[in-house]
């Protein structure tokens, strides 16, 4: 074969940059027996973007393969539990029916022999999809915690994931990269060197001068320094399908030390875009994420003020700017781009954190010996890359289309055909017919599932006519009995589970079992 790659330098830090470091050096770093240096040239004086501060429940599991304490990061990083989005206001306008709500948990129904969403939609019960076929809907509106302090880490009676501090997060994976031997540069980049065949050869920096390197993986955030300026690689924008480009950011202190902390992200529509409100240890996480073709910056201060309940705390929140869409390629000759750079769609489910981790541990995993593997190994890369990125934009664009909601004209826009994908409209004509199948998500990179859909789709009371599909259900003495036995874990879930912000303290006094 031809020359061995021996050296991966990583432009870039924040959660994605160090993120990368990790799954790396999990792989290829010398206890894994390969001769692989892995540099991560960081800039001295460009913060993070920092309001990632929600995942989905891969980030637990990524968190235990690298090797991470729970206990740790949940001391370190401020960090609570988060067992789903809590979806306010997204069905109609309020003004005119009310308050509506739902929630899209993380618990995956319990298989079983019986469908229970067929059975759901054929029954004439007010109860809500997520509560007739989960625990995890009661156990967030009762505030209470995923897991007892007796469980190990890791462990829960239901799925969960996280909200943290992106900046302490950032801190916590450079520690646990750089004991692993990720060598850490900090270094302002002015220019970068190709070789005559167009590859990256190094990377001038200001005070260091040229880092030269095999293999570049470019986490610079939106300028994407390396795979966007360098290689020239385009920007498929995506702002015509999901309008959000714009979020006003601030962080809210708790009014009281005691106050509830919600185990969920709330996500309240507004009249163009929604609010994320995010509760950590310490303070709150919340901000406006906003179409700019449909609101000015002074409205969106205003209207996450009305929402705050005071004009002086956004006094000192930021607009930050949003690329909408991904990269034509995310790695082309010897550079990968993971991150903001690689591509973006507004937070709503937490797909940054998603899409970057994932890729990023991709990365690691199939990452080439030599440099004569590098173009077949992006072929593959950017196939699956791209299939993960257009799921994520049907699945983000179903929140709005799917809305009743016509008191705006960012709403309007939203349901128009001309706006929705055409793999996303073919999926809506067959689920009016019968709901989401497995089938329907055949492929592995479809990142969000059968039961991510079903939540969404019937939280807002998506109209799926399945009375011709009752023969299938049968066996109702069978399907009532399952539902008492739900009901049972449900209300033992309830009497044993402790609350959240008691969980927390506990944890930051003791920590949880080790595995």
């Amino acid at each position: 074969m031809s020359e061995k790659i021996r050296h991966i330098v990583i432009v870039g830090g924040g959660t994605a940059g160090w993120l990368t470091a990790n799954h790396l050096a999990k792989q290829l770093q010398p206890s894994s027996n390969t001769d692989v240096t892995i540099t991560l040239v960081e800039s001295p004086n460009i913060p993070t973007v920092g309001v990632g501060e929600g995942t989905v429940p891969m980030m637990r599991q990524s968190l235990q393969y690298l090797g991470i304490s729970e206990t740790d990061f949940l001391q370190q990083c401020d960090a609570t539990f988060k067992q789903g989005i809590k979806f306010v206001n997204w069905e109609h306008n309020p003004a005119d029916k009310g308050e509506h709500s739902y929630h899209h948990i993380f618990d995956y129904p319990a298989p079983a022999d019986i469908d229970s969403t067929l059975y759901w939609l054929n029954s004439n019960t007010h109860q809500s999809f997520v509560d007739a076929v989960s625990i995890q809907g009661r156990v967030c509106d009762n505030n209470l915690a995923p897991k007892l302090i007796t469980t190990p880490e890791y462990q829960g009676a239901v799925s969960y994931a996280y909200h943290l501090d992106a900046a302490k997060f950032a801190k916590l994976l450079t520690k646990h990269a750089t004991d692993m031997g990720v060598k850490h540069v900090k270094a302002t980049v002015e220019q970068v060197e190709t070789a005559p065949l167009g590859d990256i050869s190094a990377i001038i920096t200001k005070e260091l001068g040229a880092i030269s390197g095999d293999f570049f993986v470019d986490c610079t955030g939106f300028q994407s320094l390396l795979l966007g300026k360098t290689l020239d690689v385009s920007f498929i924008d995506q702002s015509d399908v999901l309008f959000a480009d714009r979020a006003l950011a601030v962080q809210v202190p708790y009014v009281a030390p005691s106050d509830e902390i919600p185990s969920y992200t709330i996500a309240s529509a507004q009249d163009a875009g929604w609010i994320w409100d995010i509760g950590l240890t310490t303070r709150r996480g919340t901000g406006y994420v906003f179409s700019s073709k449909y609101c000015s910056d002074e409205q969106a201060k205003y209207t996450l003020a009305q929402y705050l309940g005071d004009d002086a705390l956004v006094e000192g929140a930021r607009f930050i700017d949003m690329n909408i869409g991904y990269r034509e390629k995310f790695w082309f000759k010897n550079c990968a781009a993971i991150g903001l750079s690689q591509g973006f769609v507004e937070p709503l489910e937490a797909t940054g954190l998603l899409v970057f981790d994932a890729t990023a541990r991709m990365l690691a995993e199939q990452f080439p010996t030599f440099k004569e593997q590098m173009p077949l190994m992006a072929d593959c890369f950017n196939e699956r890359v791209k299939a993960s990125w257009l799921h994520v934009i049907d699945f983000i664009k179903l929140h709005y289309c799917i809305s009743k909601r016509d008191d705006t004209p960012f709403w309007r826009d939203n349901r128009s055909l001309a706006s929705i994908p055409l793999s996303l409209q073919q999926k809506l004509e067959r689920w009016a017919l019968q709901p989401p199948h497995a089938y329907d998500f055949e492929n592995k990179f479809s990142v969000f599932n059968k039961e991510n859909y079903l939540y969404v789709l019937y939280g807002m009371h998506f109209d799926t006519d399945a009375t011709h599909l009752a023969y299938k259900a049968g066996q109702e003495e069978h399907a009532k009995a399952y539902f008492q036995q739900l009901e049972q874990h449900c209300q033992t879930a309830l009497d044993r589970l402790p609350k959240h912000r008691e969980l927390l303290e506990k944890i930051k006094r003791f920590g949880l079992q080790k595995v």
